[in-house]
């Protein structure tokens, strides 16, 4: 049974940090493609950060560059959002989500995703 744990988010204040993080188990992340997305109340779940296992290349949404970065540890099985300089906006449920074996570069169609996690709460207090 694969299964995505998150840890790492929480209540913080404008201007500060967190880390997610995402294990996965059940499951070898090497040659899949990972990433975040995040969904809002009301919005529809968008990426934020994506990273592909073939040469590390990464995706960032524009609304986070600069201020978030996405890595992962093959060895741990994970992956990693390092999310600096928080801001109103940016309150909503984090999800890690894995490509299925094979599909090492990733994209931005959520549907592509064959795991998922069950999310992970950011709140922002300006």
């Amino acid at each position: 049974q694969v299964q995505l744990v998150e840890s790492g988010g929480g209540l913080v204040q404008a201007g500060e940090s967190l880390r997610l993080s995402c294990v996965v188990s059940g499951f070898s992340v090497d040659g899949s493609a990972m990433g975040w997305w995040r969904q809002a109340p009301g919005k529809e779940r968008e990426p934020v950060a994506l990273i592909s296992s073939i040469d590390g290349s990464t995706y960032h949404a524009d609304s986070v560059k600069g201020r978030f970065s996405c890595s992962r540890d093959n060895a741990k099985n994970s992956v990693y959002l390092q999310m600096n300089n928080l801001r109103p906006e940016d309150p909503a449920v984090y999800y890690c989500a894995v490509r299925a074996k094979g599909y090492g570069y990733y994209s931005g169609f959520a549907d592509e995703y064959r795991y998922w996690g069950q999310g992970t709460q950011v709140t922002v207090s300006s």
